[in-house]
């Protein structure tokens, strides 16, 4: 794992730093309370921001003025943190203002010669909304108001300390050299997930290991390969056939187990055997994934027992699987055999590539470029109305995966037809490369 930029979050008792980190890292790994003082020791954790990681050191309450045994431990745990950290932030509370305690901690952290950025949390209290600017003369000027319980501001505020971290000369790490990609192999019984699973974990001889409190499944696997990290969900619990019968309680009980799976998911590997033709069972499943913004790979197994095979056979096995599975045309296929090792070693780099997909990133000027080329080679039609919709612009909104917010003049709105933005998200995909990976785009009316 690369080395990290660091961040330490530090304040007096109860301004929320706890609230913060657990915002930032996005889970409850540091235990918040209002009873001031609650977190006594350091806590780490991994920020993901537009695709790249830093990591946040949180630290204990400080009460200077007073330091008894616990606040002289936790005094020398903030020391640690702030020694270690590349950038200290200070943490203020807005519905307070700046007190004589917090510029004195400032003054602390300065002599550590070390950039210190200031924010001011609970900004969404009344309290907060009351004070002025004037409250706010701060020797490290006005800090970035944000409020950690609701995310108000946080992303502003990870937009500032990326770029000092850039500024610094160290940049934050891309994800997938530090976050394991979450892959899930999930398909119909006995299509050869088990067989695939070992091919890449126990034939290569990667090293791996079981990752403790990781997933809900005990049998989830960690690897590591070319310098990248993976952990394979094992989805053997998705079965929903008994003998030859179905029931409807089966079929939703296969359903649920599905969809929690892919909640934890970043790719998908979707396994079909080659030998055997795609049923509902297939279609069923494939809906799923589609739905859930996970990345994507229909890998057909057991392509060594395909007979006679010949130059055009994987085109027109290709052919075949997308017409059955339409709503996963935008997925890459890989053929492959667990038995004998064909291709399997292939699927790390192919994961790698979908999940790098899966956080790409476009500016406005290069998205609202792609959008007029695509209104001139096709126009929207003018449907029911007197006259096309009109389309005022586009932008990207988000990544995992990529979504974008089409503005439409609001009496257009529902004239823009389904088939239009269809066309949409196909020129993007040609004119980004987004393989692997579903598309949202998302209509929104604006005012002329």
């Amino acid at each position: 794992m690369p080395t990290l930029p660091t961040v330490a979050i530090v304040g007096r008792a109860n301004v929320g730093k706890s609230t913060l980190f657990n915002c930032l890292v996005e889970e409850k790994k540091a235990l918040v309370s209002p009873v001031a003082g609650t977190t006594r020791d350091r806590q780490e954790g991994y920020v993901l921001w537009r695709g790249h990681v830093i990591r946040v050191l949180d630290t204990g309450g400080l009460d200077i003025k007073h330091p008894d045994d616990i606040e002289r431990e936790i005094i020398r745990q903030t020391d640690l943190a702030t020694k270690e950290a590349d950038v200290v932030l200070l943490l203020l509370d807005a519905g307070v203002g700046p007190m004589e305690f917090d510029r004195e901690l400032y003054r602390r952290v300065q002599k550590l010669h070390k950039p210190v950025v200031i924010a001011a949390n609970k900004c969404d209290t009344k309290p907060a909304k009351r004070q002025s600017s004037a409250d706010w003369r701060f020797p490290g000027g006005e800090p970035t108001r944000i409020s950690s319980i609701r995310g108000e501001g946080t992303g502003d505020l990870l937009d500032h300390l990326f770029e000092l971290f850039e500024k610094l000369g160290k940049p934050p790490a891309p994800q997938s050299e530090v976050i394991p990609v979450r892959v899930a192999m999930i398909g119909k019984p006995n299509v050869g997930k088990s067989s695939l699973l070992n091919s890449l974990l126990g034939e290569e001889r990667f090293i791996t290991s079981p990752v403790a409190h990781t997933t809900r499944s005990p049998n989830d696997v960690r690897t590591e390969h070319d310098g990248h990290s993976y952990i394979f969900i094992d989805t053997a619990g998705i079965r929903r056939r008994v003998s030859r019968e179905y029931t409807p309680m089966l079929e939703k009980a296969g359903v649920e187990q599905t969809r929690a799976t892919l909640r934890r998911t970043d790719v998908v590997l979707f396994v079909i055997d080659a030998t055997d033709a795609i049923g509902v069972q297939e279609k069923v499943l494939a809906g799923e994934i589609a739905d859930s913004g996970a990345g994507v790979i229909i890998v057909v197994n057991k392509w060594d027992l395909v007979e006679e095979k010949k130059t055009g056979t994987i085109n027109t096995y290709q052919e075949r699987i997308l017409d059955h599975l339409p709503m996963l045309a935008f997925a890459p296929l890989m053929f492959v055999s667990a038995k004998t090792g064909q291709r399997v070693a292939r699927l790390f780099a192919a994961i790698g590539e979908v999940q790098k997909t899966r956080f790409s990133e476009f500016d406005d000027e290069a998205v609202e470029a792609f959008l007029r080329q695509a209104i001139a080679r096709h126009r929207p039609t003018k449907g029911m109305g007197t006259a096309p919709p009109k389309i005022m612009g586009m932008r990207q909104i988000g990544t995992a995966p990529p979504t974008f917010v089409i503005a439409v003049k609001s009496r257009h709105t529902k004239k823009l037809h389904t088939s239009y933005v269809r066309y949409l998200e196909n020129r993007l995909r040609e004119t980004f490369e987004l393989s692997g990976v579903p598309v949202r785009l998302v209509v929104k009316a604006v005012a002329s």
